[in-house]
């Protein structure tokens, strides 16, 4: 498994339903969004290199997602 707590991944999951949350469903969104993550960061280090810098900030990361 990845690097994403699922009881984060359970938190997010209730709050937003109000209802109970299976593992399996926990183990998806950790992976859904690892795998995002990983392609906004390779983004947001291509805008940062482009402005000569090697420190991704969080304008980067808005950049690549549009806010």
């Amino acid at each position: 498994m990845g690097e994403l707590p699922l009881t984060a991944m359970d938190r997010i999951i209730r709050k937003a339903t109000k209802l109970r949350v299976g593992l399996d469903a926990r183990e998806a969104l950790a992976q859904i969004l690892e795998e995002e993550g990983a392609k906004i960061a390779r983004e947001a280090g291509k805008y940062a290199q482009h402005a000569k810098r090697r420190t991704v900030k969080a304008e980067d990361i808005r950049l690549v997602i549009g806010k």
